[in-house]
């Protein structure tokens, strides 16, 4: 039973180092926005390591738990100047710490259903990332609720790109049902996903689209 957490456990710090030094060592030299977009969004292909594990505290506080001590240690919070600001999106200096947290909460709780915890996952990593690099792309036209001004490009995005991983980690973990109810289903659920978004002001989205779209589909398409 260990033995596979702990596969897991090095797959994802492998998979972690390996985004680490291609995004910041790498691609952060001529483009150093985007790549902590990139690592952003890429880190969420953790979804697809989920299933090796056979323990809920192993992925919760080995896998998960110590990347919250990690990513803030990283962050413009930090107390260590060296490594400060390294992993800290523009305005969202503790952005990837609530990714970390959001992770973990989830691993924990709705570790039975791996499936849930992926959706949650994928909505804040690719819905989210990619809404934040096509709004700044495209969106010209802007909208303002709280303190974060959004786009509706990078809204649209947000709402397509959640529907399109939900589909794709529902496939990738055989639980999905190819029919009108379920498909209007996962409609709804990414479109309150893109709205709470666009909503959560100060990078807080990266707490609140992932547990709220994990719940959503969890009470809509699982109990």
């Amino acid at each position: 039973m260990f033995q596979n957490d702990f596969v897991g456990i090095a797959f994802v710090y492998i998979y972690v180092i390996l985004l680490l030094i291609f995004t910041e060592k790498i691609l952060s030299k001529k483009y150093p926005r985007t790549s902590r977009k990139i690592l952003h969004i890429m880190t969420g292909n953790i979804a697809f390591i989920l299933p090796i594990f056979q323990t809920r505290e192993m992925m919760a506080f080995l896998a998960a738990g110590p990347f919250i001590l990690f990513t803030f240690l990283m962050s413009s919070h930090s107390p260590i100047k060296s490594v400060r600001g390294k992993t800290s999106e523009a305005g969202h200096g503790l952005g990837l710490v609530y990714y970390a947290i959001a992770w973990a909460v989830l691993a924990y709780i709705f570790f039975d259903t791996k499936e849930v915890i992926a959706i949650g996952i994928l909505a804040m990593s690719y819905g989210d990332g990619l809404a934040s690099l096509i709004g700044i792309k495209f969106g010209k036209k802007k909208y303002q609720i709280f303190e974060d001004v959004k786009s509706y490009v990078g809204s649209y995005a947000m709402f397509t790109f959640t529907f399109i991983m939900m589909i794709i980690a529902l496939l990738f973990y055989g639980k999905l049902s190819l029919n009108y109810e379920t498909l209007f289903l996962l409609l709804c659920i990414a479109g309150i996903s893109a709205i709470v978004e666009g909503v959560t002001p100060r990078g807080l989205d990266n707490l609140s689209v992932p547990f709220v779209a994990a719940i959503l589909y969890f009470l809509l398409m699982v109990m």
